[in-house]
């Protein structure tokens, strides 16, 4: 069993999509998965790049799937982002967003001003994830406000999102557009950057010698977690493949097809 490889593990942080699951569709049997993390006796957190949801939209998602946590146990970058702001901007700030409706409610709730396209010539910052409306003219319009003094935000930079069949256009095609456009490189707050491996050690009471974070993608779980100085494990039911993961510089502390078989090496 993964304990019996890793004896000093005491903390999984888990990716979702392409982990848990490729959009709607579980990627294995999910409540044999968590039962089977508890009885290894592992704390966990899910943490996702993913933005456009908010916690209860996963909780409900993975209640869906026969699996039933607490809202502690879920960090996504809408989240980490929406705490980025509250250490850095105040109230009744006015935020530009390019991303989904739930991540503009969620900062609107909390109190700031989210701004309309077109709606002020300034803005003190602009926040960009995946955006499945994105058009031209939220590209110019962020674009703008960046280069009139806008803090430029990125909550990732993942370049495809998995859906079953293949693969979309993740928030990182958007970010790089902005990131062209305005000529100025963003605050990135996803993996690979270490706020959410930092947000789940935190909430797990695990040092980085004693945590493993679990992901589908090179660029932004295995090396985040290479970065941050924990195990990482890369499983082959996202987008990665066995082939992807020989063009890395340092070696996979664990390669396994899907997170079952991760726990049972």
């Amino acid at each position: 069993m993964l304990t019996d490889r890793f004896p000093q593990l005491k903390g999984l942080i888990l990716d979702m999509d392409g982990v848990l699951w490729r959009d709607n569709e579980a990627i294995g049997n999910l409540p044999q998965i968590f039962d089977t993390i508890r009885k290894l006796g592992l704390s966990f957190v899910l943490a996702t790049n993913n933005s456009t949801k908010t916690i209860d939209s996963y909780l409900d998602k993975l209640n869906g799937f026969g699996v039933k946590l607490e809202p502690w146990q879920v960090i996504g970058t809408a989240q980490v982002t929406l705490e980025y702001l509250k250490q850095h901007f105040s109230a009744q700030s006015k935020i530009y967003v390019l991303g989904s409706i739930e991540m503009k409610k969620l900062f609107s709730s909390n109190g700031f001003h989210i701004l309309e396209l077109d709606e002020c010539p300034k803005a003190d910052a602009v926040v960009v994830g995946l955006d499945k409306t994105v058009d031209y003219e939220k590209l110019r319009y962020a674009s703008h406000l960046i280069r009139k003094g806008a803090r430029f935000i990125a909550t990732n930079t993942d370049g495809t999102f998995p859906v079953p069949g293949g693969f979309i256009p993740g928030a990182g095609t958007i970010v790089k557009a902005v990131e062209v456009a305005s000529v100025t490189k963003p605050v990135i707050i996803g993996k690979p950057e270490p706020f959410l491996f930092e947000r789940a050690m935190q909430v797990m009471g695990t040092k980085p010698h004693e945590t493993m974070a679990v992901g589908d993608r090179l660029e932004t779980d295995i090396q985040g977690a290479h970065n941050a100085g924990i195990l990482n494990a890369l499983v082959l039911s996202g987008v990665a493949t066995i082939e992807d993961s020989k063009t890395l510089s340092f070696e996979i502390d664990l390669i396994t097809d899907n997170l079952w078989e991760l726990l049972r090496v």
